[in-house]
């Protein structure tokens, strides 16, 4: 596999969740126009930000440990379709879990492709975010130390 398809599979599912992170926080924006007065639009606000907080958070977990992070995504995504199920509600469903079971996905295979390539998971993610070429012994050193400060 190329490097530069190694980057591209490493990089989609964590653009894709900044994605739908941005996408579920569209639907805040609609306590502007209901006319309240400034600390209940606030409340109001982060009411209606509380489903962006949960996915960022998952989110985070998911950056790290992409396996659970996938597990999660499927939850949030089954959630969301168990609790406010509706049949007639077809095309929510698919714009609101459809992403995030995809995010799923992502995050999950991502996890197996790393664990076939070998077992210094966290030197070949990082040598595929960083450029690559000769460093001197010191800052091998420096390189490693960073790596180990997540």
């Amino acid at each position: 596999m190329t490097e530069r398809v190694k980057k591209i599979l490493f990089w989609t599912p964590r653009v894709l969740s900044i994605l739908i992170a941005i996408f579920i926080s569209l639907f805040a924006l609609d306590v502007f126009i209901e006319g309240y007065s400034f600390w209940e639009t606030i409340m109001a606000l982060l009411m209606h930000l509380i489903p962006t907080v949960i996915f960022l958070v998952i989110l985070g977990i998911a950056w790290r440990w992409d396996r659970i992070g996938g597990i999660l995504f499927i939850l949030l995504g089954l959630l969301y379709i168990i609790l406010f199920w509706d049949p007639d509600q077809l095309p929510a469903y698919l714009l609101i879990s459809g992403p995030l079971l995809l995010q799923a996905y992502f995050s999950c295979w991502m996890d197996i492709f790393a664990k076939r390539a070998g077992p210094d998971r966290a030197v070949r993610l990082n040598s595929m975010i960083e450029p690559q070429g000769e460093l001197a012994p010191d800052s091998r050193i420096e390189n490693s130390m960073t790596m180990l400060r997540f």
